[in-house]
């Protein structure tokens, strides 16, 4: 049985009260809570190991750098990458998928060329692609889903020529909860010779990967999703492509020799690692890493379907309530408008009872624009939450509702 009770004993935070109202905390999606050994291991490194790695001669930098390499490790076995040369740390998943939209495209990618996104994707996955386009005057496509939240993976032949360059796609939708047919998608674009680019950041928390299972070709996630630090992330790129790529940002750290007729760059990952690397925030992520891998899984998962399903029940019963993303398999997210009531009275009323939710666009606007609608009120679980925490959030809600309707 999976002992959500002990788990909570883990963040501290989630004791405090908010607007004198115990906290519940359903922003998850947005970022997740970091539990006390990540906290303590984030103290520990600023107060007793903090120094730059890679570049001092003493015992700081020496347990620094070791620590540093050793969370490169921690991410590569997590994902299943076959090298630590294949593990690239970034500020997070946004700036992964920069990094690959440019060295990627600025070899790859020439005028009259073509990049396909989903239109589920966060913006992370879309405007790093339009500003490559814009840039090399190729073109934008785009593979619909249907009101259902359903990716339309069948008309992606259609979409794709002898132009589409690289391929773009969520893992879980942040907004439908929506868990696309991956290996499909990877399967028809590399019977095309077309890479794929994964957007992990919530597929990395609810369910995980094996990128070398999966076969895709590059994916980016984000620390602080995955009860890690802020301001840290990964990209795993398959060894090929980074060797062949050029590197996105200049600086110290990526080089190998410098004079004013010519730089050489640093060997795999570290040509993808300009300047000083949150190595603090690397070292959290590698302990966040291991509290994850601590737990089962299987029973995290169970837990966390039955919090969805539990949610979709009490929500459905909510009058004039409409949820958006209904495809079995989808993550624990629940996005949903009432009639005639604006997101953000919702949002804003919910936390004076001390519920926390997400409102707005959740930074995917095409997903508003495909419904009609400016913004949504959106729930996202994690393994910390409780069944309870649920009834307190459906009954303030539907008194919110039943108050604003009137």
């Amino acid at each position: 049985m999976f002992d959500v009770c002990k788990i909570r004993e883990d963040f501290g935070i989630l004791n405090r009260e908010v607007h004198g109202k115990p906290l519940v905390y359903l922003d998850s999606g947005a970022t997740a809570q970091k539990p006390q050994c990540v906290i303590d291991k984030t103290s520990y490194l600023y107060s007793q190991l903090n120094a730059n790695i890679h570049r001092g001669a003493h015992f700081l930098s020496d347990r620094a750098t070791a620590e540093y390499e050793a969370a490169r490790e921690t991410v590569r076995q997590f994902i299943n990458a076959s090298s630590t040369r294949e593990i690239v740390f970034t500020s997070g998943a946004t700036l992964s998928i920069n990094t690959i939209a440019y060295s990627y495209g600025e070899k790859y990618v020439h005028e009259g060329d073509n990049v396909i996104v989903s239109e589920m994707e966060h913006h992370s996955n879309i405007v790093p692609w339009q500003l490559l386009c814009e840039r090399k005057k190729a073109n934008l496509r785009v593979l619909p889903f249907s009101d259902e939240g359903e990716l339309l993976i069948d008309q992606l032949p259609r979409l794709m020529d002898e132009r589409t360059r690289i391929i773009a796609v969520t893992q879980a939708s942040n907004v439908l909860g929506t868990m696309p047919d991956l290996p499909e998608i990877i399967r028809i674009a590399h019977d095309a010779g077309v890479p794929v680019l994964i957007d992990g950041c919530q597929g990395i928390v609810h369910g995980g990967v094996d990128v070398r299972a999966l076969d895709c070709d590059f994916y980016a996630f984000s620390g602080h999703k995955l009860y890690g630090p802020t301001g840290i992330g990964v990209l795993y790129a398959k060894e090929k492509w980074l060797e062949e790529m050029p590197p996105f940002l200049g600086g110290g750290d990526m080089v190998g020799t410098v004079t004013f007729k010519k730089t050489t760059w640093a060997d795999l990952p570290f040509k993808y690692e300009a300047g000083t690397a949150n190595f603090i925030g690397a070292i959290g992520l590698a302990e966040a890493i291991r509290y994850v891998q601590a737990q089962d899984r299987k029973s995290v998962e169970e837990h966390e379907a039955g919090l969805l399903h539990y949610a979709t029940q009490r929500l459905s019963a909510v009058d004039r309530l409409r949820i958006y993303g209904e495809m079995p398999g989808k993550c624990s997210i629940v996005s949903f408008t009432i009639a005639n009531v604006h997101p953000l009275d919702i949002g804003s009323l919910l936390d004076k009872t001390g519920v926390a939710v997400r409102t707005g666009t959740h930074c995917a606007e095409p997903v508003m624009a495909h419904y009609g609608i400016t913004g949504m009120v959106r729930t996202s679980f994690a393994m910390y939450n409780t069944l309870e925490e649920i009834d307190i959030f459906a009954n303030n809600l539907t008194k919110i509702s039943n108050m604003l309707r009137a």
